[in-house]
């Protein structure tokens, strides 16, 4: 297995095919990414007649946990067990609660959908997108730590880049897989899917686990150094220019987001489309995305800017939301597809160029820091621009169909067009945040960075 990218991950106590293995977890954790930001989302607001605001703000919750990664990874870091595993306990809860939160999802939907047992069906709901959106954060949390952990220092980078690359390859092949199956949907389908999805998380995480981590007298012992993170904190955002990056990495987030529990609805209700072919965008979003790390990698292997690098992810958003503005009125479903893969590639180069700049931040140690404050700021923004990408669409399609904006805006269109404008708007803003940290030379010093950057250093 030379010939795999990232067959230069492996090494004599973490050989390739024991690495492979632990990536399941991955693959578990794209597949519930897939269901909750794709598949669900659509069958809630067409099939099941949920209202959008409320699929939006449901599938913003797994997102709002999202920041409490730094904290999961620290407990992971420092957790004392009598029996010396400290990241199997963490990734099995997380297993567990993942598994949970699928196990009652497609019953909570159900009780949605019906008036008579609409309000239980909100506090289930809730209960089971929380339970899987914890379960995800901690599961994947733990288990990159597991992987660093296992890996030689000086391949640890190139595993825990292949950990990532599967999870995107994970959610490519489940929204084909899942897509082909709800072609026909009916609600008793749509339990078999999910509850099936449980399952295999129990057993790929399982099988993923199974004889990884082994027992350390240190994770024991009281005497090994638990180190607090609060100064290396007030270190980080002393350095210049930290909070100017934060601000582009939440806009650009924001703008990439809002989208997120509208695509697969604007193919299904504006252009008819079914629910196997709207959940398709998510496996073309997730290809575009790989197509963004690879050419990422190519160019910052060259020592090319990562902020510039994420500025042409912005550009390449820009052009994405204007095919897809422009897929209702010309009543071209190509045109969806394009810009499903052209936004994955906008966030594959985006995510990739704002991740180097924060590990750039943290080159005099602390990079577990930087990691957790550009995940805590991205996944929170993502969670706010989803929630507010459904509002905005309601309130807007309302207003529209009650002749609010003239007779020429008075379709069901009108609101996915509002946030995909938004969304143009937030991504220029991120353009404009970032040009100060790139031009000038500013940004040499800003980010301190020598030698090349190619996709088997990526971290995370």
């Amino acid at each position: 297995m030379t010939w795999l990218p990232f067959a230069d991950a492996a090494s004599a106590d973490l050989p390739l095919s024991r690495l492979l293995r632990l990536a399941l977890f991955q693959v578990s954790v794209g597949m519930a990414t897939v269901l909750l930001n794709g598949t669900l989302n659509r069958v809630m607001i067409v099939e099941l007649g949920v209202p959008t605001w409320l699929v939006a703000l449901l599938i913003a919750l797994p997102l709002l946990i999202a920041p409490m990664r730094v904290l999961m990874g620290h407990k992971s870091d420092t957790h004392r067990s009598a029996i010396g595993w400290k990241r199997v306990p963490y990734i099995w809860i997380g297993t567990t609660l993942q598994f949970g939160g699928l196990a009652i999802m497609p019953f909570a939907l159900v009780l949605l959908s019906r008036p008579d047992t609409f309000p239980i069906g909100i506090i289930a709901s809730i209960a089971a997108f929380i339970l899987t959106g914890t379960g995800i954060h901690m599961t994947q949390t733990a288990g990159l730590a597991l992987a660093t952990d296992l890996a030689e220092p000086d391949k640890r980078p190139r595993a825990v880049a292949l950990l990532y690359v599967m999870l995107l390859v994970g959610m490519m092949f489940a929204a084909l897989v899942m897509g082909a199956m709800l072609r026909d949907f009916t609600p008793t389908r749509l339990v078999q899917v999910i509850q099936s999805a449980a399952v295999l998380t129990a057993v790929l995480n399982l099988i993923a686990l199974w004889k990884q981590e082994g027992r350390s007298a240190a994770v024991i012992s009281k005497e090994t150094p638990r180190p607090p993170f609060r100064q290396m904190w007030r270190e980080y955002l002393d350095r210049p220019d930290t909070g100017r990056l934060l601000l582009a990495i939440g806009l650009g987030t924001a703008g990439f987001s809002m989208q997120d529990a509208l695509l697969e609805p604007f193919g299904g209700e504006i252009l008819g489309m079914s629910v196997g072919a709207t959940t398709s965008l998510t496996g073309a979003w997730a290809f575009g995305a790989l197509l963004g790390f690879a050419l990422a990698a190519r160019a910052l292997g060259k020592g090319r800017n990562p902020l510039r690098m994420a500025g042409f992810g912005a550009v390449a958003g820009i052009s994405a939301f204007a095919m897809v503005l422009f897929a209702a009125p010309l009543d071209a479903p190509a045109l969806i597809y394009t810009g499903a893969l052209a936004i994955g590639l906008g966030v594959g180069l985006f995510s990739v160029g704002t991740l180097v700049a924060s590990m750039a931040l943290a080159r005099d140690g602390g990079a577990g820091l930087a990691l957790g404050a550009w995940g805590a700021v991205q996944a929170s923004c993502a969670g706010l621009g989803i929630a507010a990408g459904g509002l905005i669409r309601d309130f807007t399609t309302a207003y529209a169909m009650a002749d609010g904006l003239g007779e020429t805006l008075a379709v069901r269109s009108t609101g996915y067009g509002t946030v995909y404008v938004l969304e143009i708007l937030l991504l220029l803003g991120t353009i404009v945040v970032l040009g100060p940290l790139v031009g000038r030379g500013r940004s040499e010093e800003f980010l301190g960075q020598k030698g090349s950057f190619g996709l088997q250093e990526f971290p995370t």
